[in-house]
């Protein structure tokens, strides 16, 4: 039996930019194509190793830029052959051009009932589909804030698989009352929800599997320790943005360095852990007894190390 990666990627303009007073061009520079290292650089590397990824693509700033932006990312995903599917952060349904620092403004989707989620959901699957995608098939609730709500929104919908279950975020923001250390895909009602992957940290805390969040190491190891149980899927993390400084103005080649080696490795035990699109995993293996993976203080000081020279190289201009 082969342990599957969801090698997923949030794609989404910022609010950060946009409160900035970014235009979406801007933002898009910023957000989606940081430093040369956007989707553009993440797809080809991608093609270069024969990989899969799904892209959970926010369409909600169509509300206030409209649909090029949204268009222009679809198109660039589903041309280099990836996989496109929905992703929202509910706090564009109050933007606007003007900004307003002083409104206040709901961020998380849990902030909404089930009627109003259903609504956004509905809304923004128009969006994916008038902006070139298909129909989406999966989504993730932006800042994994999803709760019990958020399930039965996405099946009224006709969505059947989730990727929102961060047990690392919870109690907040993310809401959804499955076990927190859950890491196995399981059944929420008629959902499949595919949870974030999950190492243990110290004092019984859990560190989800993201690319700018930990090292390459620990995401070997938690990739083997998935095999060695049995576990039918890891689900991995990244953003548009994320190999980037955050002021979107240069590659941060700490990060770029580990997602190229991820997606290296990746290329090479392909058989062991074969990369697959959110679709293709409607019938996953279900409830099946899993674990984050256990913690290791060698690779976690080390990955401490990195963060802080990271931080201190890229984003205070040493």
């Amino acid at each position: 039996m082969t342990t599957a990666v969801l090698l997923s990627i949030d794609t989404e303009l910022t609010w950060r930019a946009h409160m900035s007073g970014a235009s979406w061009l801007d933002n898009y520079a910023r957000s989606i194509e940081p430093g040369r290292v956007g989707i553009g650089y993440q797809l080809a590397t991608l093609t270069k190793y024969d990989l899969k990824a799904c892209f959970f693509v926010d369409p909600l700033p169509a509300l206030l830029f409209g649909i090029e932006p949204i268009r222009r990312m679809v198109g660039t995903i589903l041309d280099a052959g990836q996989e496109v599917q929905l992703h929202i952060h509910p706090m564009w349904t109050q933007a606007d051009r003007r900004v307003e620092t002083g409104r206040p403004v709901r961020f998380e989707l849990t902030g909404f009932s089930e009627d109003e989620q259903f609504a956004m959901i509905l809304e923004g699957a128009e969006m994916l589909r008038t902006a070139g995608a298909p129909d989406p098939v999966a989504f993730r609730a932006g800042s994994f804030a999803a709760n019990p709500d958020t399930f039965r929104a996405i099946a009224r919908a006709g969505i059947r698989i989730d990727s929102s279950h961060n047990g690392s975020q919870m109690p907040w923001p993310c809401e959804t009352g499955l076990a927190a250390a859950a890491v196995s895909p399981l059944s929420v009602g008629v959902v499949t929800e595919l949870p974030v992957g999950l190492l243990h940290e110290r004092g019984g805390k859990l560190r989800h599997l993201q690319i700018g969040a930990v090292s390459l190491a620990e995401m070997r190891a938690a990739l083997l320790h998935a095999e060695s149980e049995g576990s039918p899927l890891v689900t991995l993390v990244g953003h548009s943005f994320e190999l980037a400084t955050r002021d979107g103005e240069r590659a941060n080649d700490i990060v770029r360095h580990r997602f190229d080696g991820l997606c290296g490795w990746l290329g090479s035990v392909a058989e062991r852990f074969p990369t697959h699109f959110a679709a293709d995993l409607a019938n996953v293996a279900l409830d099946r007894p899993a674990t984050p993976c256990p913690a290791s203080q060698v690779t976690r000081l080390s990955r401490i190390a990195v963060q802080g020279l990271s931080n201190l190289r890229y984003e205070r201009r040493l």
